[in-house]
């Protein structure tokens, strides 16, 4: 049996005045006027440097500038400074800036404390000077408070496991994986469906450069395949993870393809089982043993096992090389980090939204792509049996929607964002129309036109120049797609208030109307609850900060890369999985991770081993009740799994013996900062 672990009681990490004269060296930042515009940044630090402890107290116009950080060095140097407080900006922007400020001066980063004095204080108090500056004095009292109390702490130091799983075979699970492998670092990427390419194979070309899709795409495939430290797993889904940070335990599970590599042919020829195509959007359709699309990756064909009958008549080529059962291998491997690059839907417009799903006439965009891609040659396009004279797009279907004029989703939100790629996308399409079949009308009908990236303005001139001609509506006055009248020498109508010309209403005859869809998020429910990521407000995985830290979770270990976690263009998402990469290289390249110490710490002497603790933890294996050995007995105690541990408290106020605290965030340090916000100041003559 293995031996029981021995605790010992926590040393008091308050410091003691009689071991270290405490130096305070408080800094008052003017934060280019959003703080001193309303607070009379000189008189907080005049009132400052008259309280204890206080070696220097000075303002600065920006604190978080090379001259700033470069004034807090030279007191900690100087001035045997050993405490830190700051009153700027929102920590969550600068207070890691401020940390290596410190900690290039010598002194442990977490003798730091920061206060938000522009959010907590100068915005919320615009009105009111006078009353914004004793609040300013009251906070960073309770700041100095804190930091009479703050002690040393080292950071979490773990193993790392230089392996990292890549969710999600599109191009940006690709090149994050491409990325990593670069790095010195092992991946496994893996891939839900049977082949590899995501949404990206089913373009013929990419803007801006008009290179073939393909061809880029394959060239990448080709790469990850012959990195020797990539390993690939088509028909893959993740079904279980545990552990924490350098050290994930995942259980993966393959589905068999069902098809051996010598008879693919001959089997999908005997496959008698047609569905509609999915890669084409249901306009071809394809057998129940399939390939995604000539040139994928596997070359072998997989079984659909949604749609195979089981009918026997492919095994009659060779019942050797087929197998009908669906033999599925579950195996798990250890990583240290995990990039989620799952992609995205597209937005599905609900039946008889701009006559969709009722007029044969009305198409996504991307079912318009590969329509053109599968068109055999010719001057002229022909849909639903006669030929297409007039084409319209309709732009923003199923983004930038507005509650009360949108139908909502299923779950009640609507799709308010702006998706990015539809206009270029509408444009590229429009043009490469006009350009293929010149005889061909296009009208394009938008509520606004949003060409984001490098070189993308030029769609819209090119259009312009190319003939297509452009309606605007208002997101209150939508078009109608109505069927136009028997005998009419076009099947359909738009119906739109064109404020181009000044709220003319217009009727507009088409043969075909292309809806430009927007980007959903994908549902990965399931993965959302086994990574613990969260979604943001459009229903995308959230990002902890999208300018400080753009691709990263709350959950450390786990990176995003590409429309997981929003919309974005395939240069967006390549140089988001590469960022991606950069992070998971960064946290594992040297094959030890380290954690902030901000956790919850148990006093075994308090502890009584109730398990209230236990019992209100949201996360896994981050508290548990243990045997251990204390004073020469065995007793049941709280065990804090430092890795897994967020320090997020809630074990903190269950406990009925307060024998938790987490480190950095006492409740000493609590009490000593509400006592020093609520202590009565001296007369203050605050005027600014």
């Amino acid at each position: 049996m293995p031996e029981t672990p021995e605790l010992k009681r926590p040393t008091d990490s308050r410091p003691n005045p009689q071991d270290e004269e405490i130096k305070i060296g408080v800094y008052t930042c003017y934060c280019g006027g959003n703080i001193s515009d309303v607070v009379n940044c000189e008189k907080v630090a005049a009132e400052l440097r008259n309280m204890s402890d206080v070696a220097i107290s000075r303002t600065d116009m920006s604190l978080c500038s090379d001259s700033g950080q470069a004034q807090i060095e030279k007191d900690i140097k100087e001035l045997g400074v050993n405490r830190v407080v700051i009153g700027a900006c929102a920590p969550s922007l600068h207070e890691q800036t401020f940390r290596g400020t410190v900690a290039r001066a010598g002194l442990n980063p977490y003798l730091y404390h920061h206060m938000g004095l522009r959010e907590q204080d100068s915005w919320v108090s615009s009105r009111d000077c006078e009353g914004a500056t004793e609040k300013a004095i009251r906070l960073m009292a309770a700041g100095l408070a804190k930091a009479r109390q703050l002690s040393p702490l080292d950071p979490i130091r773990l193993d790392a496991e230089q392996h990292t799983l890549v969710i999600g075979g599109g191009v940006a699970g690709l090149r994050s994986a491409w990325d990593i492998a670069r790095r010195g670092i092992k991946v496994t990427l893996i891939e839900k469906s049977p082949f590899l390419g995501g949404r990206m194979a089913q373009l013929e070309s990419v803007f801006p450069t008009g290179e073939t899709a393909r061809v880029l795409l394959h060239d990448l495939i080709e790469k990850v395949l012959a990195h020797p430290l990539i390993t690939v797993h088509t028909y893959t889904e993740l079904t279980g993870v545990s552990g924490y940070v350098g050290d994930y335990h995942v259980q993966l599970r393959q589905q068999s393809r069902g098809v051996s590599d010598d008879i693919p042919e001959a089997a999908m020829a005997a496959c008698p089982v047609e569905v509609p195509d999915d890669f084409n959007y249901g306009l071809t359709t394809r057998k129940a043993i399939y390939r995604a699309y000539p040139g994928c990756y596997p070359a072998t064909p997989a079984i659909d096992w949604e749609n195979c009958i089981m009918c026997g008549e492919c095994i009659k080529v060779n019942g050797q090389g087929i197998s009908l059962e669906n033999e599925a291998e579950t195996f798990e491997i250890k990583v240290g980090a995990v990039v989620v690059a799952t992609g995205f839907d597209l937005y599905e417009p609900r039946q008889g939204e701009y006559g969709y799903g009722e007029l044969p006439e009305v198409m996504p965009l991307a079912r318009l792509i590969r329509l053109l891609a599968l068109h055999g040659g010719g001057d002229e396009l022909n849909w639903n049996g006669r030929p297409v004279r007039n084409i319209a797009f309709i732009h923003c279907v199923g983004s930038r929607q507005t509650e009360g004029i949108h139908e909502p989703q299923p779950d009640g939100q609507v799709n308010d964002y702006c998706s990015r790629v539809c206009c270029t996308a509408t444009l590229h399409a429009a043009n490469e129309l006009r350009e293929r079949f010149p005889n061909v009308n296009i009208f394009d009908v938008y509520e606004d036109i949003r060409t984001y990236g490098r070189g993308h303005e030029d769609y819209y001139t090119r259009a312009s120049a190319n003939l297509v001609r452009f309606l605007r509506f208002h997101e209150d006055e939508m078009p109608e797609v109505i069927p136009a009248p028997q005998g009419d020498s076009h099947p359909v109508l738009i119906r739109v208030k064109d404020h181009l010309t000044w709220g003319e209403e217009l009727e507009v005859p088409a043969d075909l109307v292309v809806l430009a869809t927007g980007f959903m998020p994908r549902q990965v429910d399931d993965l959302v609850k086994m990574l613990k990521v969260s979604p943001g407000t459009d229903r995308f995985l959230l990002e902890v900060h999208p300018k400080l830290r753009p691709v990263e979770t709350a959950v450390p270990g786990v990176v995003l890369a590409g429309t997981a976690q929003g919309p974005m263009n395939i240069q967006e998402s390549c140089a988001a999985a590469s960022a991606a990469a950069s992070k998971v290289a960064v946290l594992l390249g040297q094959g030890l991770v380290e954690l902030e110490p901000f956790v919850a710490q148990v006093d075994p002497e308090r502890c009584e081993g109730t398990g209230a603790c236990v019992e209100v933890c949201c996360y896994e294996d981050a508290i548990s009740l243990q045997t251990v050995s204390l004073n020469g007995h065995e007793v049941q105690r709280a065990v804090v799994t430092s890795a897994n541990c967020t320090g997020c408290g809630v074990c903190v106020s269950a406990c009925p013996n307060r024998a938790i605290d987490v480190q950095g965030w006492t409740l000493d340090q609590y009490e000593v900062m509400v006592d020093a916000i609520a202590a009565d100041l001296p007369e203050l003559e605050v005027g600014v």
